[in-house]
């Protein structure tokens, strides 16, 4: 075991930067600011937080946007056509300019690589709102809301029924380190990325939770506490392919029929937007167990949690 003393993370580029300790602590404080919204009211007061989006956004630009100002700050939204990085401008200068002015710099974009090179140019936190491969940002207030119907996470199990990208990655990520055992059902070729799932059992390990991956929806929510669901069709995958994975996953729609093989208390949970009748029914996510909009409220604090940490340096980088 190394002696070298515990790094400061700088950014939230996905949950495994993090040790499992400061994915709680994220809930733990967002859990705060969700009982006291303006506990924090004076932390940014005078200064701007940039918010670039490079892909259409409802949630996550309104509820970073306000819990700016809930930190007493005030948000700069900009979209690709407002900064030089359209006429030819490295990733890496906009970085630099961009860190003298500002106290953090929240992106949505597509490339993870691209995230990381302007993170290792910035010296202010990045946070990554939304990637092809991570969404850590939507993991942490979805753990906010099962804690908040739970009251502990430790001990319970989460089903993932779909398509194995960025809201799965983090789900699988954020579980591992929150005691939260996972299963995730996908069809063939739409599996998540074995890199996390191996990261993510390394984590689980030490918990004593799972990690299961399966083609079968219904393994994955027998048991299950909670039954996930995202989009068939995420934002950049081609509408070229709406046919071909229409076909995947017509059998990972959560239906009632589906849902009735989970726990009788089992809740339901969309990171939204939904398309009722694609990967889910509306009898699930209009009916008595869903918790999509308690989970959709819950971005404001989780974002206010996510600058708060990251700005005051509470938080630690993985081992």
């Amino acid at each position: 075991m190394s002696d070298a003393p515990p790094r400061t993370a700088r950014h939230l580029l996905r949950l495994a930067d993090l040790d499992a300790g400061s994915v709680s602590l994220l809930v733990d404080v967002a859990q705060e600011l969700s009982e006291r919204p303006l506990e924090e009211a004076g932390r940014l007061a005078g200064r701007t937080v940039v918010l670039f989006f490079n892909k259409p956004s409802t949630r996550t630009r309104v509820s970073f946007a306000t819990a700016v100002v809930r930190l007493g700050g005030t948000p700069i939204a900009v979209g690709p056509g407002e900064l030089q990085l359209g006429r030819g401008e490295t990733i890496e200068d906009t970085a630099r300019v961009i860190s003298g002015y500002a106290s953090a710099f929240v992106i949505r974009t597509y490339s993870d690589q691209e995230v990381r090179r302007y993170a290792a140019a910035s010296s202010i936190p990045v946070i990554n709102a939304l990637t092809d491969g991570h969404h850590p940002c939507q993991a942490v207030g979805d753990l906010l809301t099962l804690r908040q119907l739970w009251g502990e996470l430790d001990g319970h199990r989460l089903a993932y029924v779909g398509d194995g990208a960025n809201v799965a990655h983090s789900l699988i990520e954020g579980c591992a380190a929150t005691g939260v055992s996972i299963a995730v059902a996908s069809p063939p070729g739409y599996a998540p990325d074995p890199e996390v799932v191996e990261g993510a059992r390394a984590v689980a390990a030490r918990s004593g939770t799972e990690v299961l991956i399966t083609e079968r929806p219904e393994e994955a929510v027998d048991g299950a506490d909670c039954v996930y669901t995202d989009v068939w069709l995420s934002m950049g995958v081609p509408e070229g392919e709406r046919a071909a994975r229409t076909r995947a996953f017509e059998s990972y729609r959560v239906t009632p029929e589906l849902m009735a093989k989970a726990k009788p208390d089992c809740v339901f949970l969309h990171c939204l937007p939904a398309h009722r009748g694609e990967e889910v029914a509306a009898e699930v996510i209009d009916g008595p167990r869903s918790r999509v909009f308690q989970q959709a409220a819950n971005r404001l604090p989780s974002a206010q949690a996510v600058l708060l940490c990251l700005i005051t340096g509470r938080l630690t980088a993985a081992g």
